[in-house]
């Protein structure tokens, strides 16, 4: 019998079973209607009241006040590293942004198009191992910008900065509903779906009423944000079947407890694998542990134990090892190497037990 494949992949990423059996019916028939949630229309109601639904999940998980607008959008989270500064940023106005990784990088690179941007603190020098909470922030700064976890790096922000002046922007991308947040500490979450929540093509952005229309350029249409709250989301077509997904996605999560039972989940996965890697002789985590994140764990093999000459060939005979094993999608990043297991909220215990049994068993045939 072939082994259970778990599917490590950093994004897009494993999705619950449960939500995956519920989009494939929905394929072939949605709601009962005899038609494909593929070809539906969605000015239909099925539709309607499905984009209702997600939205209504989405605001009971995170408890998301009435006071703030949900946005679904394609683009991906690329798109909306310029269009949150578009919306948010005057030209002669300053945000700070921090420099955390690379995603966090490409979003502080995008806002220097629209204001003035302060970078309140960088680790890119340091190969983003770590973040650095010493922010050297603006004294008028229209918002301060985050990225809550960093998936290349495995680090993320465990207390959440305050601004000092202005409010809290966060790209939640990889770390939508692992934990609890409270959602009045933002005036905007925003991130991709293919994480943690959906599958690529959909993005979410949670936006404090009143924070938009401040800026006094012309924003065109589709990149302007008031123009989908507007339109309730259906202002052009949009993505339809991601949006499905989360829906099924949510409802899982409702289902088994809500943040707090996915949280508890999420950080015994987190607590067992790093437990292994730093009891472990040939492997290493490279992200600073006070900074570790819960969704992505980058490893290298130890360069006291493994030579630099016998790394590569050695790290190819890992990765087989491992999907001899049904464990999948472990390389790294292309930008820094080594090995990256991603432990998503749909990834089971028993995905990270056998990673961690993997690692045990690899050691035994190196130290021989």
């Amino acid at each position: 019998m072939a082994n259970k494949v778990y599917n490590f992949s950093a994004g897009p990423s494993v999705l619950p079973e449960q939500a995956l059996k519920e989009a494939s019916a929905a394929c072939i028939d949605y709601a009962n209607s005899g038609i494909s949630i593929l070809s539906m229309s969605h000015r239909s109601k099925p539709i309607g009241d499905m984009f209702a639904e997600t939205e209504q999940f989405l605001r009971d998980l995170m408890g998301i006040p009435e006071n703030y607008d949900i946005v679904f959008l394609g683009g991906g989270c690329s798109l909306l590293f310029c269009m949150v500064p578009m919306n948010l940023l005057g030209q002669n106005e300053t945000a700070d942004y921090t420099d955390t990784g690379v995603w966090a990088g490409k979003a502080l690179k995008e806002a220097k198009q629209f204001g003035n941007v302060n970078v309140a603190c960088s680790t890119k020098a340091d190969v983003y191992n770590h973040i650095d909470k010493n922010l050297q922030m603006s004294d008028n700064a229209k918002y301060l910008h985050i990225t809550g976890n960093n998936t290349i790096y495995g680090t993320e922000w465990h207390n959440f900065p305050k601004p000092k002046s202005g409010y809290l922007v966060c790209d939640m991308s990889s770390d939508f509903l692992a934990r609890k947040v409270n959602v009045s500490d933002f005036g905007m979450i925003y991130g991709g779906a293919q994480k943690n929540i959906s599958c690529a093509g959909v993005t979410v952005s949670i936006i404090r009423k009143g924070l938009l229309g401040t800026v006094d350029r012309k924003i065109p249409t589709m990149l302007n944000f008031q123009t989908h709250i507007d339109g309730a989301n259906m202002f052009n077509t949009p993505p339809v079947f991601a949006v499905y997904v989360m829906n099924r996605t949510l409802k899982w999560l409702k289902d088994i407890g809500g943040i707090d039972a996915i949280e508890k989940i999420n950080r015994e996965k987190a607590a067992l694998l790093y437990g292994a890697l730093d009891a472990s002789k040939v492997f290493v985590g490279t992200a600073a542990k006070e900074d570790r994140s819960m969704m992505n764990v980058p490893f290298v093999f130890n360069k006291e134990v493994v030579s630099a000459e016998k790394n590569d060939e050695l790290a190819k005979e890992f990765l087989d090892f491992a999907k001899a094993r049904g464990l999948q999608q472990l390389k790294g990043h292309r930008s820094v190497g080594g090995f990256r297991a991603s432990i998503y909220n749909a990834m089971p215990i028993e995905g990270v037990q056998a990673l961690v049994d993997c690692l045990g068993d690899f050691e035994k045939k190196v130290l021989g």
